[in-house]
């Protein structure tokens, strides 16, 4: 029997047994060898042949963003609307058979789209170019579900569980779970919090089930068996999604209102030029990107070329993208802004920047 049939068996085991407290040991571990096959299927061991063709695409720019979508949702048309790079539109499915990458120009920042090919049911178990697709998406700062507003809403439910099998985990954090595997000493498991759906005979079996033996375990919040299992492979990508509703103009403005207010959801119309500012807006918000400029003692602050970093920076991350050596010379800063108490604050390294900040480093003498 092959990883796809086992896959298959689980997933039915799964979908037949009630959910209930007597039953929730047994879905646990049945889980933990879904998830163990899935990694199997993905990532093969051996030598299983030449590999195959990949999306060879440089990254460049400040920030990554990789558009997902079922074939003919508009993601070649939104690439055409938003970058100079023009990408085949045609009225007929899988138009785009590779990558194609662009570059918006927003706030100061270059932020590269990846036009990405239409992703069909069944891609996390390598259906069309379904493992290229996601292999990109696992690179990228930004995930942009692209989704069709006048098909069934379902088309989010599938392309969730196409990135949730292959462990990609939109809009949600790591686990506050510290792992650790040992040489020896047996499991050790602790937790810092009441449990729901955990106990230390499940972790016991689940490691078991991963053949790990020796392992600390500290359970900081009340986690699912699913984040446990993460926490254990290890190889996930907690990444933010934003979910675009293309083709608004063929719906009822309720039906439009409604799918708006979704969390984490932009409504537009590639053809029609509808509410792509907003969308660009709002995919600079989920990257959490800010601008920050610098200024020389003596002379005005460099509002044309202002630095793209993190939100939550550091006056330390000013200084590592200005030079590498800047951090060892540093003395203080001279900050102004809105996250200084009074203007100019002198402050350290460790000192959070906010967007628009002006930051002057002074260095040792």
């Amino acid at each position: 029997m092959g990883i796809t049939e086992k896959i298959a068996d689980v997933e039915k085991e799964i979908a037949r047994t009630q959910k209930n407290k007597a039953t929730e040991y047994h879905l646990g571990l049945l889980k933990a060898k879904l998830a163990r096959y899935r990694v199997m299927l993905l990532e093969p061991v051996g030598k299983a042949g030449p590999k195959g063709v990949g999306f060879d695409v440089v990254r460049s720019g400040d920030a990554r963003v990789a558009m997902i979508g079922f074939p003919s949702v508009g993601k070649s048309t939104l690439l055409s609307k938003t970058t100079e790079t023009k990408s085949e539109v045609a009225g007929y499915e899988f138009t785009t058979l590779t990558c194609i990458p662009g570059k918006i120009n927003y706030n100061g920042a270059q932020i590269q789209l990846l036009d990405l090919p239409g992703i069909i049911e069944g891609a996390s178990q390598g259906k069309g170019r379904g493992r290229q697709v996601i292999a990109v998406a696992k690179t990228a700062d930004l995930i942009l579900m692209m989704l069709d507003a006048t098909k069934p809403l379902r088309q989010r439910e599938l392309l969730e569980a196409e990135l949730e099998a292959v462990g990609i985990r939109v809009n949600t954090r790591k686990p506050n779970i510290y792992f650790k595997v040992k040489k020896g000493g047996g499991i050790s498991f602790n937790s810092t919090c009441k449990l729901s759906y955990l106990n230390e005979r499940m972790v016991y079996q689940i490691l078991h089930d991963y053949k790990i033996h020796n392992a600390e375990v500290l359970i900081r919040e009340d986690a699912t068996v699913d984040q446990f299992i993460d926490v254990i492979l290890g190889n996930r990508k907690y990444i933010s999604c934003l979910y675009c509703y293309n083709k608004i103009d063929a719906i009822s403005i309720e039906e439009m209102d409604r799918l708006a207010r979704q969390p984490h959801t932009v409504v537009v119309s590639c053809e029609s030029d509808l509410n792509i500012t907003t969308l660009i807006d709002q995919m600079w918000h989920h990257l959490g990107l800010m601008r920050v400029y610098t200024k020389k003692r003596g002379e005005f602050p460099d509002f044309d070329g202002g630095l793209i970093l993190k939100r939550d920076s550091t006056v330390e991350g000013v200084c590592r993208a200005l030079h590498k050596s800047l951090v060892d010379e540093f003395n203080y800063a001279l900050v102004w802004g809105t996250s200084t108490k009074h203007n100019p604050q002198r402050v350290g390294l460790t000192h959070v920047l906010e967007d628009e900040d002006v930051v002057q480093v002074v260095k040792k003498k």
